[in-house]
């Protein structure tokens, strides 16, 4: 079946990208001088399986009504919520409406008519989406993996790209304070970068700007857990733990994606300063040393999307990571471990393991010893 060039698909779970793309295509296929009659959008955020249903009946009509006054037109299918595996995406009647659709898209669409279809969620397991993928080329923009090693480097060439649209400069470290506040949320990303740029004005934005002005997200309070445990500061990382589990964070998630890459990372560079002297005067410096080490060394090292090691998030642990030795360092990765396997094999209190944690990591001991459970 070849693609359908009047057919478009924009998805991923990044809402903000997604909607920004949908919104830039319908323009550009918009019909010159159509006025409303060129762009027909609808809403696609169904309160329950009969919502749903309409929805979709209406996105058929739209797609079967040919212009009024000839010519062409777009039709839009914004935002759809019932593509996931959720309830209403789920139900049968749900499914057997969004079969037929993708049974009038396959049977094809009139040349007069642009389709376009965005949605933050969509189940790949359906078939729906595997014949939406076979009809036309779709496009996925999904939130980066602020898990993984690395993320910040992925959403500062985005920050920076859009900063530089709204003329807005950042000083030395204040915009990866900014990615580090905020997260990979582009909708997010774009609201507090225009409340820094009124704030700030013509000037270029500090570090002291961006913590007073940018609002911390669940990123932001992931980062400062990490940033609070290498400073060694063990009544803010205790407090800031607290305080999220309060909100209903999982505490696994919280080890994983704020203790574990943070005791990691102060690892991989403590050891590289005590083995290679690298220099930790100024980034330029130290980011051509890490270039010249030998790939043994930097295999684990996040890399950016020209191949180049990721290196200012390592940087920024240089400082950090003389507060620990390599053995409080390598002790603290074995004290994860074995509070990674309270929480899933214990039904012992999480606020407790997590504090306890903690507390061994960050108290500083005569000599390092085995944990004691």
């Amino acid at each position: 079946m070849p693609p359908a060039n009047n057919i478009h698909a924009i998805l991923g779970t990044d809402e903000g990208r997604v909607k920004e793309a949908a919104l830039r295509l319908s323009k550009k296929l918009c019909p010159p001088d159509a006025g409303d009659f060129g762009l027909e959008t609808i809403s696609g955020q169904a309160d329950n399986t009969e919502h749903a249903i309409q929805i979709v009946g209406s996105t058929i009509e739209a797609i079967q009504t040919l212009p009024f006054f000839g010519g062409e037109k777009v039709v839009w299918l914004q935002g759809a919520n019932f593509l996931g595996d959720s309830q209403t995406g789920k139900s049968q009647g749900t499914l057997e409406a969004t079969e037929s659709l993708i049974d009038i898209l396959v049977s094809g669409v009139s040349s007069d008519v642009q389709f376009i279809l965005s949605a933050s969620e969509i189940d790949k397991r359906r078939s729906f989406y595997k014949k939406l993928n076979k009809l036309t080329k779709v496009t996925i923009f999904d939130k980066v993996d602020i898990s993984r090693a690395g993320w910040e480097t992925q959403v500062m060439a985005d920050v920076n790209r859009r900063a530089q649209q709204m003329n807005l400069s950042f000083a030395p470290g204040a915009s990866e304070q900014f990615v580090l506040n905020v997260g990979a949320d582009t909708r997010q990303l774009n609201s507090e970068m225009e409340k820094l740029s009124i704030y700030v004005g013509d000037r270029p934005a500090t570090i002291a700007d961006v913590r007073t002005v940018v609002a911390s997200t669940h990123a932001g309070v992931i980062w400062e857990i990490g940033d609070a445990l290498a400073r060694r500061n063990l009544p803010l990382t205790l407090t800031l733990i607290d305080t999220q589990l309060r909100r209903g964070e999982n505490a696994i998630g919280l080890l994983l994606a704020a203790i574990v890459p943070k005791v990691r990372q102060l690892l991989y560079i403590r050891d590289l300063l005590e083995r290679h002297r690298l220099p930790t005067g100024g980034y330029k410096s130290f980011e051509s040393a890490i270039n010249n080490l030998p790939s043994s060394e930097t295999l684990h090292f996040p890399r950016k999307k020209d191949g180049n090691i990721s290196c200012y998030p390592h940087f920024l642990s240089v400082q950090a990571c003389r507060n620990f030795t390599v053995r409080e360092l390598k002790d603290a990765l074995e004290e994860c471990l074995h509070a990674n396997l309270r929480l899933i094999s214990t039904q012992l209190d999480s606020s407790t393991v997590l504090s306890q944690l903690v507390t061994r990591i960050l108290i500083k001991q005569p000599q390092s010893r085995p944990a004691a459970y």
